[in-house]
């Protein structure tokens, strides 16, 4: 396990005191049981076997968001379903004990299953397969009357939950999480719903599936003129965002690294976006995924506040170093109307 430092650095003690009541940070959904092979010199073929050169097991699912915001030093609440097997035991030890994720709206549920999902990483890219039942209690019902909280991550439905309508009209900012649509249909009902939202914080194709755009700007701004903030995710080429309220447009480039294993590395970037949201770093839009990458599994290695007494306040990984950044060049789909990058 990674050692988590003793003194947590508290990144929103200028918006509010150690001792207000609530969450940062509010999430719900699923827990996956991870188990990930990295290192593989090409994907299986039917009726062979190959070999890893590693491997490694975690939560998984929406525990990645509740890693990486833990990590962050918000004060993050989990509403989530826990097998009353051996994998929901060990999801719940770690989420709890060892990255102080606060999980009193969890339920462990007797006779159900953990959801699991092994996950092959492959050139540069990951394969999954997962096995699980719906869980036998919604979110609504863990959560019941919203805590308060600065802040949730919600699922951009055509219906949004209870709670979330309810944690909307308590004042509590509310940031899109959005799937991949197998059917193709992005129905247009889903966008209507951004009303109740401050931010949404879709990857490159979600947002061009749901605007109907062809390149990620023209996507980026479509989804502004509906919510506070749009963040659009890109990848390798890092994140871009746009603040209406502000009239400020961001693009940060990805930070130079290797990658390992990139399962929930997209995810992590989540928390980041709510946390510069408050403090106003805004580079940290992009860093997560960057930094969850290098290691196995990713979220082990999901960014961190350097320890207060090195008096160093960028993000960095897990276990590495404070890095400079390198620029990256900008795809052509990224240029801006004219041929201009950002």
């Amino acid at each position: 396990m990674d050692a988590i430092p003793t003194q947590r650095f508290d990144p929103l003690s200028s918006v509010r005191t150690p001792a207000a009541e609530g969450f940062d940070l509010l999430l719900t959904g699923t827990v996956f049981q991870d188990i990930i092979f990295t290192g593989l010199p090409h994907a299986p073929v039917a009726g062979t076997e190959i070999w890893s050169d590693g491997m490694g097991s975690c939560p998984g699912g929406v525990a990645n968001q509740a890693i990486a915001a833990a990590r962050l030093g918000l004060r993050t609440g989990l509403a989530a379903a826990f097998g009353d097997d051996g994998y929901g035991d060990y999801n719940w030890k770690i989420l709890s004990a060892q990255e102080h994720v606060d999980l009193s709206l969890s339920r462990r549920v007797p006779g159900w299953h953990s959801p699991v999902t092994v996950s092959l990483s492959v050139e540069h890219d990951r394969s999954m397969v997962t096995h699980g039942h719906p869980a036998p209690v919604s979110s609504s019902e863990l959560i019941g009357c919203p805590p308060p909280a600065l802040a949730a991550v919600a699922e951009l439905g055509e219906q949004l939950e209870p709670w979330a309508l309810d944690a909307y009209k308590a004042g509590v900012r509310l940031f899109g999480d959005v799937g991949w649509d197998p059917t193709g249909v992005w129905s247009s009902t889903r966008l209507d719903n951004l009303q109740y939202f401050h931010a949404f914080m879709p990857n490159q194709h979600e947002a061009m599936a749901f605007t109907g755009n062809d390149n990620p700007w023209a996507a980026l701004y479509a989804l502004a003129d509906r919510v506070p903030v749009a963040v659009v995710t890109l990848g390798s080429q890092g994140a871009m965002a746009v603040d209406s309220e502000s009239g400020e447009e961001e693009w940060v480039p990805s930070l130079p690294v290797s990658a390992f294993d990139p399962t929930g590395a997209g995810t992590a970037s989540a928390p980041l976006s709510s946390s510069a949201a408050w403090r106003a770093g805004r580079s940290a839009t992009g860093c997560g995924s960057r930094t969850s990458a290098r290691r196995w599994p990713s979220r082990k290695s999901a960014a961190r506040w350097p320890h207060p007494a090195g008096g160093h306040r960028g993000l960095v990984a897990a276990g590495q170093r404070p890095q400079g950044t390198a620029e990256q060049p900008v795809a052509p789909a990224l240029q801006l109307p004219g041929g201009h990058h950002p």
